[in-house]
């Protein structure tokens, strides 16, 4: 299995992207792993927000495949804990799943197409995050379900 983390728009802060290479850079020594940054739309001034989401919508659908798992990072989905998020990659391996794509949006959410599209929705918390946060949060989490996975030290319950 593979697993491809779309996110909208660069990082800003540093802080922030150091965390992410952190992550990036240990992910891999456990699944084939890559994160794709799909670019902020220019002239947003004079979008709405449903047709700025429209758009960012036709830009993530377009880097689906044929059978791609896409999976969104949204406010609304379920609630794991780590331990429950690391048994649901371990099925999905085990299941023969190609590739797993996870979505962080924008910072106004998904189009209904992309909803519609989707197979899961997760959420990291009942708190809101910023999207340029929420990176570096589910990366730790990606992280953390594969030491799970291994019995590896670095989760302590």
């Amino acid at each position: 299995m593979k697993i491809k983390l779309l996110v909208i728009g660069k990082t800003d802060e540093k802080y922030l992207q150091n965390g992410i290479e952190i992550f990036s850079k240990r992910i891999p020594h456990y699944i084939p792993f890559e994160m794709k940054i799909i670019p902020d739309l220019k002239d947003t001034r004079n979008l709405t927000e449903v047709r700025q989401k429209e758009k960012e919508g036709e830009l993530i659908l377009r880097q689906l495949g044929s059978g791609d798992e896409l999976i969104l990072l949204d406010e609304n989905g379920q609630q794991n804990s780590s331990a429950d998020f690391a048994r649901f990659l371990e099925k999905k391996m085990l299941a023969g799943t190609k590739q797993l794509v996870f979505v962080i949006g924008g910072p106004y959410g998904f189009s209904a197409n992309v909803y519609e599209k989707a197979m899961q929705k997760i959420s990291l918390s009942a708190m809101t995050f910023s999207h340029q946060m929420v990176r570096l949060i589910f990366l730790e989490q990606l992280y953390r379900a594969f030491t799970i996975i291994k019995g590896e030290p670095y989760h302590h319950e």
